[in-house]
């Protein structure tokens, strides 16, 4: 297929397949009794094999998240190219410092009552870490090259019927084989599907909307059907449940039927009205027994991208204000929990993004389902590496056998979302140089095309001069830039698209809560703790900070938005102290491992959020020691002035300006010399009225625990988590910001502890003891559900402070 777009219109609606089968179908998720081992040395796939002495646990899992950190694990002797080394050093926490390196086994027993003969039963795997080698009853059935990638196995033949049955699946984690930490395990969902012989294709359901007007839609929609003299009835609700659309379709064509559905005043799904119908559809036999039945939760919405003027959503020119995110979830690793997912996007919405790359993998359907919820695009990401390597043993070892497999099920299986409005074959991939790149480049964005015509292809290229000259920037539906920020005018007119997303913006760096003198703008700055300074002017050889992106989204309408590098911290990629010992994750995150937001949370906010005002103050003003020295003041709000104060006594009005970047998005104030005290700003409107104030406080010594949840009753279903914000203030209720107490958490009635995490890139501490020391004053502990309703206590203690206690509730 030739590149699209000179203009690029999609007008589509999308739908997902919860994979919820009713009446004939059956899917069973293989959640717990299962037995898991990383000691065993032999092939643990026989049916007598002994495994009652592993330990159990349940699926989704991580086996390496509960640690111990240390720098041995997956120490890599490397140059890392896309960092502009040329020299091979000793990298120590660049994949977690986890021991995520081995071979682990799992194995369950199971039956499954309503196979009998005649029916089809499909193993599906959500995310294997990684190489998974599948066993069931003894026998291989199958395997899989990549971990990030969703995979079926039909069992038909294999799977016994009114017994029990045995699953063993091997998982093998190579030495130097990924850039963050992988994860490892079954760290997704495992599940059955037990379907009639007549039946609808498992991922093979698409519908698109070719026409959108204010008072129809006409829902598209291709099934792909096993089965002969079979007919398919499609019903549309709307978010009440009531019934707005019905067709019966009994011609088919090529194993699909087609059907287009009208859809009368359709409400338009966006970030801001997240509208989500439900298709009802039935495949029945021709005596009228129903075969099987699918339901199917789906957005009305258009896409369309045109040179010189962008992105548009619903026919309204729209920006990406996005984020990239990893896919561990901190202190829970890469194990996949809705619950911290619901979390890390309700901080976002907050902070007024609307859009997520998934970096670099494939997202998981959890989050695909919650952004279809809660109302956030997205750009699907499949691959860091193409034929050309990165790391020793990265995805380059499966390119050839499995790059059209698994875009194939990334496609099919997540394609029925409404967010997903952009794929994305390949990260920084060493193949864009030279003629082989552009034809691989070609081939996935091919597959891509054929699998899915309705969206276009990116790629997020680092060597930007280098695309410029062979073509493979000209090739891409979207040319996608990674940082090169002085390069987009020229990339911009060598292009044909006319337009250019950031693919992947900033790469600032901070640590939260921690303040570095003098404050001037710096790259590769490091500091004898390991930290970085949280005024937001740090930033990496390669990379910059944020203002310089909010200019180019501001002044060039052809910039169709940005996805930042990175909206939380994760595991691994310790830059700036890849060779520095202990540092174990990240420092890009706009909020921190913890969710925690960092104060550039707040400089993205008062740019993003149009909705909420914001006027935040950094830094913290506990300075013992800097009496009298210049310490800055800075202020992220969305008011063009303010004046500050210091004790009461004016430091003048600052007001933003375009002189410089920081000038035009922060307001500052350099010469402030540190008294303790109140730091007071005063916030003015464009009348020059008052309009909001706040300040920051000088704490005494800590001497309360203050614990604050995110959510005070959760579900009783085993899997529910509540995130609980621990701090400490002084005697007048004052936060101490510099606190580093070590805390104790006890957890009592209808939960359990489930880990604790601090935000500090260097500890290295364990997350699931009950224990941590206070970071920057904070830390949060996640209390999680059992699968009995009831009362939940969580208590926090700590030498010298009076308890902090929390009470929680848990619901069927």
């Amino acid at each position: 297929m030739k590149s699209i777009f000179k203009s690029i219109v999609f007008l589509f609606l999308l739908i997902f397949s919860s994979g919820e089968m009713r009446s004939q179908s059956t899917t069973v998720i293989l959640k717990d009794n299962w037995r898991f081992s990383k000691e065993v040395k032999e092939e643990a796939s026989s049916v007598k094999f002994d495994a009652s002495k592993w330990e159990k646990v349940s699926v989704p899992h991580d086996w390496a998240i509960y640690g111990p950190f240390d720098k041995e694990w997956d120490k890599q002797v490397s140059a890392i190219e896309q960092n502009g080394e040329t020299i091979p050093t000793e990298k120590t926490g660049r994949t977690g410092a986890l021991p995520h390196i081995g071979t682990g086994w799992y194995r369950n027993t199971f039956s499954i009552p309503e196979f009998k003969k005649g029916k089809k039963a499909l193993l599906i795997f959500e995310g294997a870490m990684s190489e998974p080698q599948v066993y069931l009853n003894g026998k291989k059935v199958g395997e899989w090259g990549y971990g990030y990638s969703y995979f079926i196995i039909d069992i038909t033949n294999d799977l016994l019927a009114g017994s029990e049955n045995v699953l063993a699946v091997k998982l093998t984690n190579m030495p130097f084989s990924s850039r963050w930490y992988p994860g490892a395990g079954l760290y997704r969902k495992v599940s059955i599907v037990v379907k009639e012989e007549e039946n609808f294709v498992q991922w093979g359901t698409f519908i698109t909307t070719p026409d959108i007007k204010e008072n129809t839609a006409v829902v598209d929609l291709k099934a792909e059907v096993k089965g002969n003299n079979v007919s398919m009835i499609t019903q549309i609700k709307d978010a009440d449940n009531n019934v707005v659309a019905t067709q019966k379709a009994t011609e088919m064509k090529d194993g699909k039927f087609h059907q287009s559905i009208a859809v009368a005043i359709p409400h338009l799904w966006s970030p801001e009205t997240p509208y989500l119908y439900t298709a009802i559809t039935k495949l029945y036999a021709a005596d009228g027994t129903l075969k099987d039945e699918q339901s199917i939760k789906f957005g009305i919405r258009s896409i369309k991208y045109e040179p010189n003027k962008g992105f548009s959503l619903n026919g309204k020119v729209t920006k990406f204000k996005g984020v990239c995110l990893h896919h561990d979830l901190g202190p829970l690793g890469a194990a996949v929990n809705k619950a911290a997912l619901r979390r890390q996007l309700t901080i976002l919405k907050d902070m007024g993004c609307n859009a997520i790359r998934s970096s670099h993998n494939m997202p998981s359907f959890e989050q695909l389902e919650l952004a279809d919820e809660m109302g956030f695009m997205f750009l699907a990401e499949s691959f860091d590496e193409w034929a050309k390597p990165k790391v020793q043993n990265g995805y380059h070892r499966f390119f050839e056998e499995y790059a059209e497999k698994d875009i194939v099920n990334l496609v099919r299986a997540t394609r029925n979302h409404p967010c997903i409005v952009m794929w994305s074959s390949g990260n920084e991939v060493p193949d864009q140089y030279g003629a082989e790149g552009l034809t691989r480049a070609k081939f996935l964005q091919d597959v891509f095309h054929r699998e899915d015509p309705t969206r276009p292809v990116t790629v997020g290229m680092d060597q930007v001069k280098q695309t410029m000259a062979s073509g493979f920037g000209s090739l891409l539906d979207v040319p996608g830039l990674n940082y090169r920020v002085h390069l987009y005018e020229e990339a911009y007119k060598s292009f044909p698209q006319g337009f250019i997303l950031g693919s992947e913006t900033a790469s600032t760096v901070s640590s939260r809560g921690i303040y570095k003198f003098p404050v001037v703008q710096q790259k590769e700055k490091q500091y004898d703790d390991f930290q970085s300074s949280s005024y937001d002017l740090e930033a990496c050889s390669w990379s910059n900070v944020p203002d310089e992106d909010f200019v180019l989204q501001d002044d060039k309408p052809w910039v169709i938005g940005e996805f930042v590098w990175t909206g939380f911290d994760y595991l691994g990629e310790p830059t700036p102290y890849d060779e520095k010992w202990p540092s174990r994750s990240s420092y890009f995150g706009i909020s921190d491992l913890a969710g925690l937001p960092k104060d550039r949370f707040y400089l993205y906010r008062s740019r993003w959020n149009k909705e909420d005002k914001t006027l935040h103050i950094l830094p913290h003003w506990n300075w013992k020691g800097r009496e009298g020295e210049i310490t800055p003041v800075f202020v992220y709000t969305n008011y063009d002035s303010a004046e500050l104060f210091v004790n009461g006594k004016s430091m003048g009005v600052q007001k933003k300006n375009n002189s410089t970047p920081q000038n035009r998005y922060r307001l500052m104030w350099m010469d402030v010399k540190y008294e303790p005290g109140t730091v007071k700003v005063v916030a003015f409107d464009s009348n020059g009225k008052i309009a909001a104030e706040s300040e920051v406080k000088t704490a005494g010594d800590p001497y309360k625990i203050v614990l604050e949840a995110d959510r005070k009753i959760i579900k009783a279903d085993g899997e529910d988590i509540s995130f609980v914000t621990v701090s400490v203030v002084d005697k007048n209720g004052i936060p101490c910001p510099t606190a580093v107490n070590e805390l104790q958490f006890k957890v009592t009635g209808a939960a359990t502890y489930r880990a604790a995490c601090n935000g500090d890139a260097t500890s290295l501490e364990i997350f699931h003891e009950n224990k941590m020391k206070l970071f920057s004053g904070k830390l949060v502990v996640l209390v999680k559900a059992v699968k009995t309703a009831g009362a939940i206590q969580l208590e926090v203690t700590g030498k010298g402070l009076q308890k902090g206690k929390v009470n929680l509730k848990s619901e069927l």
